[in-house]
């Protein structure tokens, strides 16, 4: 190694210790200790743990905890077996029959594992094509006991084939009743996406189209 390149070599380790030393000093000097420049008291706030468990002792020893969890229990209870009613859906005043087409346009290629091409985007795909409706779907709400009795009736007719599907009411109820499967449509979602807007409805499949009759 040429002199010159020593040189550098120990300036360069000079300067980086001094620049340490620096440091380290100045570290040294903020963390020392500058004095109390007011009083000084005890934190008196008890600990926040400590109210909690207090508050839960004193709410188990009145009754009051058992009493919420009664509480909390039934009201679970209630939104289980009588989900709240969909608003939007109102009872049938003027009978009306109207048609959904579940159609779909697909927006992308959809290909098989090995790339192959299945349905080119821009294909328009009818569901009903290959999966048809089973059963017929009856929109009610069963805290009008007339929809209730019609439902019923209908239902025998059918031997059983039909789907009762709730806006309104407790579908538990019915299906004790009834020994029978009974749905519930949560928030109205089924029922927005085929545009019914009145109770009973009754939804049964024609060609690739469903039917829908509002039925007075």
């Amino acid at each position: 190694m040429r002199c010159s390149e020593t040189h550098d070599t120990l300036r360069s380790e000079v300067r980086r210790i001094l620049t340490l030393a620096a440091i380290l000093w100045s570290v040294g000097t903020a963390a020392q200790d500058i004095g109390r420049i007011g009083p000084v008291y005890p934190i008196a706030e008890p600990s926040l743990l400590d109210v909690i468990l207090a508050k839960l002792r004193d709410a188990e020893s009145s009754g009051a905890l058992a009493k919420m969890q009664r509480d909390t229990q039934a009201r679970v209870k209630r939104s289980i077996e009588q989900p709240a009613p969909v608003t939007a859906i109102t009872k049938v005043t003027k009978a009306r029959s109207f048609y959904y087409d579940p159609s779909i346009v697909v927006p992308y290629a959809i290909t098989d594992a090995d790339g192959r091409l299945i349905v080119a985007p821009g294909t328009r795909v009818n569901p009903l094509d290959t999966v048809s409706l089973s059963k017929q779907l009856l929109f009610i709400d069963a805290r009008d006991p007339a929809q209730v009795g019609r439902a019923k009736r209908i239902l025998d007719e059918r031997g059983g084939r039909l789907k009762v599907i709730l806006t309104g009411g407790s579908y538990l109820d019915l299906m004790r009743r009834w020994k029978q499967p009974v749905f519930f449509d949560q928030q109205g979602s089924l029922a927005e996406k085929l545009g019914i807007r009145h109770v009973p409805a009754l939804v049964s499949q024609e060609d690739r189209r469903l039917r829908i009759d509002e039925l007075l």
